[in-house]
């Protein structure tokens, strides 16, 4: 059984938080008790949370929730009218706190000249004049704007701007081709798209404009293209009445507001549709009871808008007047602390990243270091996007958080802009753990035959009752959304993770189940053999896929990159490493060391394209991925095989 590492009573600002709060007021003694209540009368939870989390409504809502016609279809806070932008910008402005800063934004070259701060009245000035051209465009409530750019203060603005006349904000990741880019724009049917002629990476300029209005000539939806690095951004919000205030459209709380695009590196992406009301109700309860946020506490997640995490940490953190960090850029540039000298400069209380950034950070030798810089004021911690192995997580722990800060280790999706399992200031924790279900969540653990799994048992993570935030089916495809979701188990919210519950009630995930393999009659999620490769010392980080074998039916092949300066350990050494932990029949038949693995900008291994190219096929849309390059080693390395 594995030890806790870190227990809420030994942190006083815990028995503070606002969780423990709104334990108290509901006169619960403890958080089991609060969580069992929440699933049990989801109404009486999903409004309580509402009037705690001081959601502004331009009308209040008539009914929590009506599931007259199912699970997949259930509506929320009807009758309610309400609005992202007036709660998470307007509101602050009127009651006195437009000069409090929202905003720092940390620029690719890291020079000082290059970062800049913003106040909630600035940023007020540019919505309104953004949001007035636009409606001017021809832009109103349902119609779609889209964006193709990083995480700048526009972004922001942008975002904003369409929520505030009751239109759909599209994110799309700015790495993507022209090819994904006008998939995305056509589904939407956009009628304006902002971009940037260029973006900038490790010092150097990267053409994307010509991407972006050749993507754009495609698409007959679009009106226009802005571009906001040019002259075309001052001159556009200049001569839409800067300075004058904007009325926000009282948009319905069943109104969508954000559309967001899988990654499209498993196959055709889903565009995911979500409501005002859905998004403040979940990513206001996470950064609230999760992540304990507090007014001009700064907040600093490295991600991308294109990825769910962004519009969840821009909406979450300034409905409460949390200032974050836009960072735009790469982590270790100019060097390896980049990271580390931002977090103890803006005095930063709350990081977080992907395990594979931390990897990452981990083998750094450019720099000091995290121990060279002051840290202090850090009190949470953060991570998301795919399965810890236990020395990055610890490193993590110790070295960052100072074995102080919890790791609310979080986990969900795109499909509900929130979380299905994570810790809060009131969850003992162990390593890697994402602590267990959300409030609110109806979580479990299912056998395959959809019965509650037992302790210790992997199973598949579902959720058995609706929330809020889950995606108002996908754009244009009821059929997907229902065999995606509600095929597996009838009834039951399929999420398509590996999971398990330990003897002390802690949660853990094991990646994906479409990533799952059987080898010798055995299944094993690859997940637990990259945890086994990483923990041997030399290893920094694994992924592991199966392939096709006449004996054991799929063989495992890994591939690992090593900790700067160590020992190259040999094939025989990593095996044994996996046999030893797992078993001698899931030894892998090869293991092999390159110096990178392929990821996406947000720090997902794309396993399946790693196996695609591996077995000599083609690797199929690679646009999201951050260093494609490392796909050539990986077919240099399946052809050497091929010969032999």
């Amino acid at each position: 059984m594995s030890p806790f590492i870190w227990r809420p009573e030994d942190h006083a600002w815990t028995r503070d938080s606002h969780v423990a709060r709104f334990m108290a007021k509901h006169g619960f003694t403890t958080f089991d008790e609060l969580h069992a209540a929440s699933v049990r009368d989801t109404t009486w939870f999903w409004d309580a949370a509402m009037q705690d989390m001081g959601v502004e409504w331009f009308k209040p809502y008539t009914q929590v929730k009506d599931e007259s016609r199912g699970f997949p279809w259930t509506k929320w806070f009807l009758g309610g009218e309400v609005n992202i932008t007036h709660n998470c910008i307007d509101r602050h402005v009127r009651n006195g706190h437009g000069d409090e800063v929202a905003l720092y934004c940390e620029a690719d070259s890291g020079r000082p000249d290059s970062r800049n701060a913003f106040t909630y009245a600035q940023l007020s000035r540019t919505i309104d004049a953004c949001a007035r051209k636009l409606r001017d465009l021809g832009v109103g409530p349902g119609d779609s704007v889209a964006l193709y750019a990083p995480m700048c203060v526009q972004t922001v603005e942008i975002l904003f701007a369409a929520c505030k006349l009751g239109a759909r904000f599209v994110p799309i990741f700015c790495g993507y081709g022209e090819t994904a880019l006008v998939e995305r724009l056509a589904s939407c049917e956009a009628k304006v798209l902002f971009g940037v002629e260029h973006l900038h990476r490790r010092g150097k300029a990267i053409a994307t404009g010509g991407i972006v209005r050749a993507a754009a000539a495609k698409v007959p939806s679009i009106r226009a293209v802005i571009l906001f690095d040019t002259p075309q951004w001052p001159e556009f919000v200049y001569s839409g009445g800067y300075g004058t205030p904007l009325e926000c459209v009282c948009t319905a709380a069943e109104e969508p507001a954000l559309l967001i695009y899988t990654s499209g590196t498993t196959g055709r992406p889903k565009g995911t549709v979500h409501t005002h009301a859905g998004c403040l109700a979940q990513m206001g309860k996470e950064l609230r009871y999760a992540f304990n946020v507090q007014p001009g506490e700064p907040f600093f997640w490295f991600t991308d808008i294109g990825w769910m995490m962004g519009p969840w940490e821009i909406i979450g953190c300034l409905l409460y007047r949390t200032p974050i960090v836009l960072f735009d850029g790469a982590p270790d540039f100019p060097n390896s602390d980049r990271l580390w000298e931002t977090v103890s400069r803006l005095g930063v209380v709350t990081f977080a990243c992907s395990p594979t950034l931390i990897r990452l950070l981990m083998r750094a030798t450019d720099s000091q270091g995290p121990q060279g810089y002051d840290l202090s004021r850090l009190r949470v911690l953060g991570s998301t996007g795919e399965v810890w192995d236990e020395a990055s997580y610890l490193w993590y722990f110790e070295n960052i958080g100072q074995r102080r800060c919890p790791i609310i280790n979080i986990s969900g999706g795109t499909e509900i802009v929130g979380s299905h399992v994570c810790p809060t200031p009131l969850t003992p924790l162990k390593a890697c753990t994402v602590g267990g279900p959300s409030l609110g969540m109806d979580v479990a653990v299912y056998t395959d035959e959809g019965q509650p799994a037992p302790r210790g048992t992997m199973g598949h993570l579902v959720c058995r009752q609706p929330a809020p935030s889950m995606t108002k089916s996908f754009l244009h495809d009821d059929a997907r959304y229902l065999e995606t979701y509600f095929q597996k188990f009838p009834g039951v919210w399929y999420h398509g993770d590996w999971a398990k519950v330990d003897e002390d009630g802690r949660w853990f995930l094991f990646g994906r189940t479409d990533d799952t393999m059987k080898v010798a009659g055995k299944r094993v999620g690859p997940g637990e053999v990259e945890s086994a490769l990483t923990a041997h010392p030399a290893v920094s980080e694994a992924a592991v896929i199966g392939v096709p074998d006449d004996l054991k039916g799929t063989a495992l092949v890994c591939f690992v990159v090593l900790k700067p300066g160590m020992a190259v350990p040999t094939e025989a050494d990593l095996a044994a490493q996996v046999a030893r932990q797992l078993g001698k029949p899931l030894a892998p038949k090869q293991v092999f060391v390159l110096p990178a693995l392929p990821k996406t900008r947000s720090g997902k291994i794309v396993r399946a394209a790693i196996m695609r190219v591996f077995l000599g096929q083609p690797a199929g849309d690679i646009t999201s991925i951050d260093n494609p390059a490392a796909f050539e080693v990986i077919a240099e390395l399946a052809k050497a095989q091929a010969k032999n």
